[in-house]
């Protein structure tokens, strides 16, 4: 492990960590990458009597939040805890991979073997691999979000001594849910969604149904190069899955269209702010791995599942929408092999997705019976209805685990665990610590 020198923010101190981890456990001896950590601690205490917290980000692919102060859950987790913000692997400034570094690897294939490694038991291990550096051994609290809750499972199931508690945050997965189960509960919540958005917004139906309309006769080209086409401009539906995210989508809407000399024309606001919500440059293993954090069978490839599946929700399907008077579905938390044609930051990483899509031999991410035998204190903030994550697969899973206490609300879409400020993270340390 190396240390940087400490700096500071407003109320906080930071200090940045590098660790070396083999790339894939099973062979300690093997090839070696880098991971980063940020340490948080509040500047009035005295970090050597702190207790830590290892927060996991959702994703996969997104480096850890990138906070000033003590914004959000930060201010409630920096009165008892200094915090590692953890990059994880491949993700962040640990090692990143995307499509200019991970052409140093070799062919697509070889490119995909790599990423193979860059799972939730991965990063559970390489969390086990640092921890007693920086805690001399003694357990930490992980908090983990969405994706960091897949994490979180992983790490009760695989190594659990490493524990003193686990906080989850939209993240409680199914313990044996194949990837296309998991997109065959999605597509109906996506459409619930969907429908709620229009019923608050309901000018939007037409607005919507003019841009996929426009698309569908002339795909626009991008700033950067990315190409949105009709299938693109509805994967905007992502907003949908978070607190505000039917308001963004909206302003963004109602801006579309500017008088030109050639006729009606989508402005230049409207396409600039598309690219910044559907460009995966700043995080490409989101794409590139995303279905294979639902893989647990050796036997079964992923085979871009999201597509397949969503062939049977022909609701989603623009031209037959448009065809009729249906309103535009978008859709969610999907990825499909049209991502690596309009995105020029995934473009080159096609072949590779193509051999992770195609992959057998993935291995169980979660052990049923170690976790109904549990004896760390856990806690889920289960949100109602969440896009992201099944609800009635999380309380499945909440059943499943011995002793975790669940806190079910509709308050918050799947960013409770920001928009809510503390106080999402104040309510998970109450229940494991039997305090409500």
């Amino acid at each position: 492990m190396t240390t940087a020198r400490s700096y500071r923010q407003p109320g906080t101190v930071l200090t940045d960590h590098r660790f070396s981890v083999p790339l894939d456990h099973a062979r300690p001896d093997g090839e070696r990458i880098e991971l980063y950590g940020r340490e948080v601690v509040a500047s009035d205490k005295d970090p050597e009597k702190l207790p830590w917290l290892l927060y996991l980000e959702g994703g996969p692919g997104n480096g850890a939040r990138r906070f000033i102060g003590r914004q959000a859950w930060l201010e409630r987790a920096l009165t008892e805890y200094r915090v590692l913000l953890l990059d994880q692997r491949g993700t962040g400034r640990s090692t990143p991979l995307n499509r200019q570094t991970l052409p140093l690897l070799g062919t697509p294939a070889q490119q995909a073997e790599h990423l193979a490694h860059f799972r939730a038991d991965s990063i559970v291990r390489d969390a086990e691999a640092i921890r007693p550096g920086l805690t001399g051994g003694a357990p930490w609290t992980v908090l983990g979000q969405s994706f960091g809750g897949f994490c979180t499972t992983t790490y009760l199931s695989t190594a659990p001594e490493g524990l003193s508690a686990a906080l989850i945050t939209g993240g409680l997965p199914s313990l044996t849910a194949t990837a296309d189960e998991v997109y065959e509960a999605a597509y109906p919540r996506i459409e619930r969604k969907n429908r709620a958005h229009y019923a608050r917004y309901p000018m939007d139906v037409e607005r919507a149904r003019d841009i996929a309309a426009h698309l569908m006769e002339q795909p626009a080209e991008l700033p950067g190069g990315h190409r949105l086409t009709v299938e693109a401009f509805q994967s905007l539906g992502m907003l949908l899955g978070v607190g505000d995210g039917s308001h963004q989508l909206h302003y963004l809407l109602e801006d579309a269209f500017v008088p030109t000399a050639a006729g009606p024309a989508l402005s230049d606001a409207f396409l600039e702010g598309v690219r910044s919500l559907l460009s995966f440059a700043a995080h490409p293993l989101y794409a590139v791995i995303h279905e294979s954090i639902y893989a647990q069978d050796p036997a079964t490839p992923t085979a871009w599942a999201a597509e397949r599946v969503r062939a049977g929700h022909p609701g989603f399907d623009a031209a037959k929408s448009l065809a009729g008077d249906e309103p535009l579905l978008f859709t969610g938390e999907t990825i499909h092999p049209w991502h690596f044609t309009t995105d020029p930051s995934l473009a080159p990483l096609r072949e590779t997705a193509e051999h992770l899509a195609a992959r057998t031999g993935w291995q169980p991410l979660y052990d049923p019976a170690r976790l109904a035998v549990n004896e760390v204190p856990v806690a889920a903030a289960v949100y109602h209805d969440d896009m992201y994550v099944d609800t009635a697969d999380s309380l499945r899973t909440a059943r499943a685990v011995r002793g975790l206490r669940t806190w079910v609300t509709d308050e918050f879409e799947h960013d409770g665990v920001r928009a809510g400020g503390t106080r999402v993270l104040d309510r998970l340390l109450s229940l494991v610590r039997d305090e409500a």
